[in-house]
């Protein structure tokens, strides 16, 4: 399967990637806005490959060629799961939450909300595999420091420290990769009124959720085999 993204989706994460070189390593601790646990969790426990899926966004063109194949692959997966996430009817459903106050943006406050959904999915972690699996993916990352892109290598100190992957369980946390996604923003001014908005959206937003996440683990892991062998 080729992979070709969703346009608009991927603008506006361009936009907040390059936006991110601009900053200081301060301001960049706050949370980002990638959905990093759904792609740590949808890697299948190797290694290399979940390097791939966590840094997808921090590679651009050809440079995904100076990794290891198994890297490469892991990139490549992580670009198949966003296109697959990115045109799922549930996503779009999700994305109307947000789409009349946030319009491009919405995709990426969708991806936020997923992964709090997954944090909080008892069919896929309880509290203390949640957590296990979090300081897993930490020791993974650091083994292949050497090789992670400056810009992913400035914030994984504070992921691990902050533990982003284990807290984004917290409603809390949501609210501050909300503001996360402000602050890198060119055209946001607010972030309460997103927080407000999945607040009072809860339930629908976490149907929507379970609704993807029953196909893109069957579409994922089908992706992950075609991809090792």
């Amino acid at each position: 399967m080729g992979y070709r993204p969703l346009q608009a989706n991927c603008d506006c994460r361009c936009l907040l990637l390059n936006r991110l070189t601009e900053l200081t390593t301060q301001q960049c601790v706050v949370h980002l806005y990638m959905n990093f646990l759904a792609h740590a969790y949808l890697s299948f426990n190797n290694a290399e490959m979940m390097v791939g899926n966590m840094v997808s966004d921090f590679v651009k063109g050809k440079a995904r060629y100076t990794f290891s194949p198994a890297i490469q692959n892991g990139i490549e997966l992580h670009r198949r799961i966003d296109y697959f996430t990115d045109t799922h009817s549930a996503t779009k459903r999700a994305m109307q939450v947000f789409k009349p106050r946030y319009r491009l943006y919405s995709a990426v406050f969708v991806d936020i909300v997923y992964d709090h959904f997954l944090a909080n999915d008892p069919l896929q972690f309880t509290d203390a595999s949640l957590y296990a699996f979090t300081q897993n993916v930490y020791e993974v990352l650091y083994r292949f420091s050497e090789q992670l892109p400056s810009r992913f290598l400035q914030v994984l100190p504070y992921m691990k420290t902050e533990n982003w992957l284990y807290n984004y369980r917290q409603t809390a946390a949501m609210h501050k990769s909300f503001k996360g996604v402000v602050r890198r923003s060119n055209f946001l001014t607010e972030a309460d009124v997103a927080f407000d908005l999945f607040m009072e959206h809860y339930t629908f937003l976490q149907s929507c959720y379970e609704n993807l996440f029953a196909d893109i683990k069957v579409y994922a892991q089908q992706q992950f085999q075609q991809l090792v062998t």
